[in-house]
């Protein structure tokens, strides 16, 4: 792989839920275009690790730098990271097309047009042309994750990560979660994927980061 300046680098990250340490001194590089998968046991944290990347989570310790840049992921506005929720987190009561404009219109102050010609441009790439008026209670869990990957596309993130992609999914829709991940990175986006799913893991990452119980 061409080692370039990482687009994310973390380093000494430290983070505590009260007197308890989740985990220490983490140095993690992501290179730019690439997919970073964080793997580990059930209860490492490789979750929280993910939340303070998103900004979700405050560290103890450590800093980020995005491009070479110091970066704060509590920054909301730098919208620079993208995420789809393990559960992948839908507004029930508004249309695939409604959940995908939302964040556009109302933080982005993008005008409503130009959201809708996003949104369906990326559903038409995602094969759910024909979704965008109906409920999340209306599709698969394969489908409400693509809405979802929509979602986090359509704010342009310069990285976009994924909590679990798997977890809910049959064999064949797992590999074809590969497939569009793969899709991605050839488009350029660098990813970082959590997954309990060495298998998987190891189909898609270019770079695979084994988070270990603190000492």
């Amino acid at each position: 792989m061409n080692k370039k300046q990482p687009i994310l680098e973390l380093i000494n990250v430290t983070k505590r839920f009260g007197e308890q340490l989740i985990f220490k001194d983490v140095n993690l590089q992501v290179q730019p275009h690439t997919i970073l998968s964080i793997v580990g046991p059930s209860g490492v944290g490789k979750t929280t690790l993910l939340r303070t990347i998103l900004g979700l989570e405050s560290v103890d310790k450590g800093q980020f730098l995005l491009a070479g840049k110091k970066f704060d992921p509590q920054d909301h506005r730098q919208n620079s990271v993208g995420v789809v929720f393990q559960d992948y987190r839908l507004f029930p009561n508004l249309s695939v097309l409604e959940n995908i404009i939302l964040a556009p219109i109302q933080v982005q102050k993008l005008p409503r047009q130009e959201a809708v010609q996003a949104a369906e441009k990326l559903l038409q790439s995602l094969g759910l042309a024909d979704k965008k008026g109906v409920y999340p209670y209306q599709l698969s869990g394969g489908q409400k994750q693509r809405v979802a990957i929509a979602r986090a596309l359509i704010l342009q993130p310069q990285i976009l990560c994924y909590d679990e992609p798997t977890s809910a999914l049959d064999a064949t829709s797992k590999w074809q979660v590969a497939d569009l991940l793969t899709q991605f990175k050839l488009a350029q986006m660098t990813q970082i994927v959590v997954s309990h799913d060495l298998e998987f893991a190891e189909r898609v990452s270019d770079q695979i980061f084994k988070l270990e119980q603190p000492t």
